[in-house]
């Protein structure tokens, strides 16, 4: 009979393989799953991960790597950050939905005027509207002992009819034939996050990412903050012992997921998307939840896993349109990679272990 033994020491070299393993596994049943479809499973895989790196119009997706990993890697940043400390913000889609309406919200304001500083403005804008719906459910934890992952999932999906209630009446285009949205951010210089180098698939979000990065690892590796952060997460009484403040914890944690994500969604309705519309949001906070977790969050573990989960949106697009496999399987692949993770994750702290059943 199998049974499971705990580990004296979570396992290093689990720790480690376990997102790899993931990974492979997703490719191997996701096959299987493609070929329950009627497809030829080796070309849906290759399709996926091969043709957006080496495929005959690989120059054409390797920037759009940039374009749909960078708001991947911002959003799982911020959530990592309470993730380790054993905060669980589940409503950053919510703050990447509010982050894009304040920020759009802020430039129209401005509309027709060019001027230098509309777009800084927007950035402004965008993090702060991620940061005070992230303020909700922090503020509500704090002061009444709330749980914060339904509350910041709640949230949500009052976040959504929002966004659904500013593209029919507040942020309509008045220019726009009755249709709902609002104006198009891209023709408007102001406003626009155009790439900073012609297709390369480089934008301001990008950046952010990447300074994103560099700052969550100095603090949580050279911070007496980033330090607290660990040791709560890792041992909340040793935390409580050594005098750590819960409460500033939970807001600055919070707080933080909330900024970034904020910003992913000012970035991406500044540039890629255009304009705020009633299925501007994708699934980008959600998705970043498995960018965490497959990163292992570690900061730079987050960006090879922003690239791996940017690489399953671009080849399942690239599959959808060149093999017909319908949407909704390509995001039951996406899910997979969170459900092997999580399951083979178990394999850190225990081992398998062959015993003999017993007679009675």
């Amino acid at each position: 009979m199998i049974v499971l033994e705990k580990r004296p020491q979570p396992s290093q070299t689990w720790s480690m393989a376990t997102p790899v393993v993931a990974v492979l596994a997703t490719m191997f049943f996701g096959g299987v799953l493609f070929a329950a479809l009627g497809k030829n499973p080796i070309e849906a895989i290759m399709t996926i991960f091969w043709e957006p790196l080496f495929g005959e119009f690989s120059f054409y997706y390797r920037p759009q790597l940039l374009i749909k990993g960078a708001p991947l890697v911002l959003i799982a940043i911020g959530l990592s950050l309470g993730f380790r400390a054993g905060i669980w913000n589940i409503g950053a889609e919510g703050q990447y939905i509010m982050g894009a309406i304040v920020g759009a919200g802020v430039g129209l304001a401005f509309y027709p005027l060019e001027a230098w500083y509309i777009f800084p403005l927007m950035v402004i804008g965008g993090a702060f509207g991620g940061w005070i719906w992230a303020m909700i459910p922090a503020i509500l934890k704090v002061r009444f002992g709330t749980n914060e992952i339904l509350v910041s999932l709640m949230l949500v999906y009052v976040a959504e009819q929002m966004l659904a209630s500013v593209s029919l009446g507040l942020l309509k285009n008045p220019e726009g034939y009755g249709f709902p949205g609002s104006r198009n951010l891209q023709s408007w210089d102001s406003a626009h996050n155009a790439e900073l180098f012609a297709g390369s698939g480089m934008h301001w979000g990008v950046v952010t990412a990447l300074i994103a990065v560099i700052f969550a690892y100095v603090l949580l590796n050279r911070h007496m903050l980033g330090f607290h952060i660990r040791l709560t997460g890792e041992a909340p009484r040793a935390a409580k012992f050594a005098g750590v403040n819960p409460a500033r914890l939970i807001l600055f944690c919070l707080g933080a997921a909330g900024v970034l994500a904020g910003l992913a969604g000012l970035f991406e309705v500044a540039g890629p998307a255009g304009q705020i519309t009633i299925d501007f949001n994708v699934g980008y906070g959600f998705t970043a939840i498995i960018v965490a977790f497959l990163g292992r969050l570690h900061p730079v573990g987050i960006v090879l896993a922003g690239g791996v989960m940017a690489l399953t949106y671009i080849g399942g697009d690239i599959a959808q349109s060149n093999l017909g496999l319908p949407s909704a399987a390509i995001q039951v692949f996406q899910g997979m990679l969170l459900f092997f993770l999580l399951a083979l994750d178990l394999l850190t702290n225990y081992r398998i272990r062959l015993a003999s059943k017993e007679v009675a």
